[in-house]
């Protein structure tokens, strides 16, 4: 017991553990010195900047100095409990103080662990009930009657000694044996530990989704952080280029009013010169004293008639003809220009969410095969000998199952880079008479815009760099946009229409054999 004694009074206050590298503080209270150090520490940080010792409180209005305690290390060093195999906290002898031995039992009634030696001193009454080495031996006795604790006490959720139950407040209290309300506690615990183990299974599914979630946002990011860089490129392009556009308009209009201003100065300056002679004329005239010259001067009649001419009329046509820069040619240049670029920014954000369309086997004509996922088409010579039906196209072309009557709507389209192809909207087939249609086809290696069969086709490009293609409808405004995709994504066309039936996406191939093929992109 005198041993229990001393291995409390070598413990620290903060830790409650033995002693390690124990310092003192000026006011004698001992600590372990990394316990003492972070607590300082903690106070330094703190609003009041005063330093106080966690046992007596005294006050340092400065950090107090540490002093090592030698002569306190090296008795606690005696009591101080090692690593066992695999770094377990191993039990030392209680009386074996000069040199710890290992304990091979702990006794309940005397709070002490015992070594092999003192082990066969023990007293072997029933009364001393040994167990397994442990240092808990205290929270083993009741603390009213000093008695191994035996029972359990369900009612008030206590272990309780046998005095505890027949004379103590626990009297006529079902209680249980400590192994019978151990198990039963044990099989609660169980089932808590199953559910919680559920729980756990179910939060680390949870994480490994958000985990999935964020790496799948991270790459969008990334993508949409790519397509909106092409974006802003491909604008600042067309708006220098409009920008040149507009100033080289501009640039003309002021030559072309330029030379005809300065051809009329310069008729104006003639004019000027050859009516500063005659004014010099006529002063040099009507300086002479003899009448008679006057009037003889043959010259004379003409200048008394000059100003009954009417040669200035078309002069003053012409500088009344003379126009202003046509400013507002020019505002609305820039707004049909800028008009266009806002039309290509607005379908582009319709870009990153394609829809996933499907081709209507039913609309497909007898010399097209389609793919078992109905995304392809293919070109081909077999006859597919589908049946009869009024809306199955007579050649070449087969339309979505989707229809579109409101909205906007996008899609991507990949092409063979072999035969001919087109692809768009259209009005569904009727008897097998395909519908009004606004296209982008490629024939013969020239790529054109083409509106129903007999329509003037739009040249837009010889070389196409990527067979990969967008297509943005707006129904309600009568838009429908064609777009290549690539670095940077490039506008080929817009139709303005107005729109009157529901339309298809419409798909037309021609070549040879299955290597012309067109792909709804999803």
């Amino acid at each position: 017991m005198a041993s229990t004694d001393l291995r409390d009074e070598l413990s620290c206050s903060i830790c409650l553990s033995i002693y390690m590298d124990p310092v003192t503080l000026r006011c004698g209270h001992n600590f372990c010195q990394d316990c003492i150090s972070r607590l300082l520490d903690s106070q330094r940080d703190s609003n009041s900047r005063i330093y106080t010792c966690p046992d007596c409180r005294k006050e340092y209005n400065q950090r107090p100095s540490l002093y090592k305690n030698v002569t306190l290390r090296s008795i606690a060093r005696h009591f101080q409990i090692p690593e066992g195999p695999q770094g377990k906290a191993t039990i030392m002898c209680t009386y074996c103080l000069h040199c710890p031995v290992l304990a091979v039992t702990s006794c309940v009634l005397c709070e002490a662990s015992l070594c092999v030696k003192h082990l066969d001193v023990h007293n072997k009454s029933s009364e001393h009930v040994l167990i397994d080495p442990t240092v808990s031996l205290k929270n083993r006795k009741c603390s009213g009657h000093k008695k191994i604790l035996e029972y359990y006490c369900p009612e008030d959720q206590t272990c309780i000694c046998v005095y505890c139950r027949v004379e103590g407040d626990h009297n006529g209290h079902q209680v249980q044996s400590l192994e019978e309300a151990s198990e039963e506690k044990k099989t609660k615990m169980s089932k808590v530990l199953e559910k919680l183990t559920s729980k756990k299974r179910e939060t680390k599914i949870k994480i490994q989704n958000l985990h999935e979630k964020l790496r799948k946002e991270n790459e969008k990011a990334d993508e949409i952080t790519e397509k909106v860089s092409a974006l802003f490129i491909d604008i600042r392009k067309q708006l220098e280029k409009l920008e040149a556009s507009i100033l080289s308009e501009i640039s003309n209009q002021e030559k072309q009013m330029s030379d005809v201003v300065w051809a009329l100065i310069q008729k104006l300056e003639i004019k000027k010169n050859h009516l500063s002679k005659k004014i010099g004329q006529i002063e040099d005239l009507c300086k002479v004293t003899d009448p008679i010259l006057v009037l003889q001067d043959p010259s004379c009649e003409n200048f008394v008639q000059y100003d009954q001419e009417n040669d200035e009329d078309e002069l003053n046509r012409k500088i009344l003809d003379t126009g202003d820069l046509d400013e507002d040619q020019i505002k609305k240049n820039i707004h049909e220009q800028v008009s266009d670029l806002t039309t290509h920014i607005n379908a582009w954000l319709f870009l990153l969410d394609p829809l996933d369309l499907s081709l209507d086997v039913n609309t497909a004509a007898n010399n097209l095969s389609i793919s078992d996922d109905l995304k392809t088409a293919f070109f081909t010579c077999v006859d597919q000998a589908r049946p009869v039906c009024p809306e199955r196209s007579p050649e070449n072309e087969v339309l979505s199952t989707e229809t579109f009557s409101s909205g906007q709507y996008y899609w991507v389209v990949d092409t063979s880079k072999l035969g001919n192809w087109k692809f768009g909207v259209s009005y569904p087939f009727m008897d097998g008479v395909c519908g009004d249609s606004w296209c982008l086809s490629r024939n013969y290696n020239q790529c054109v815009a083409v509106h129903g069969k007999n329509s003037a086709q739009l040249t837009l490009s010889n070389n196409l760099s990527s067979t990969m293609f967008g297509v943005y409808l707006d129904y309600e405004a009568g838009q429908l946009s064609f777009y290549q995709l690539g670095t940077p994504t490039r506008h080929l066309h817009t139709f303005s229409a107005t729109f009157t039936e529901a339309l298809h996406a419409s798909f037309w191939l021609n070549g040879n054999g299955s290597a012309v093929w067109i792909k709804i992109q999803s």
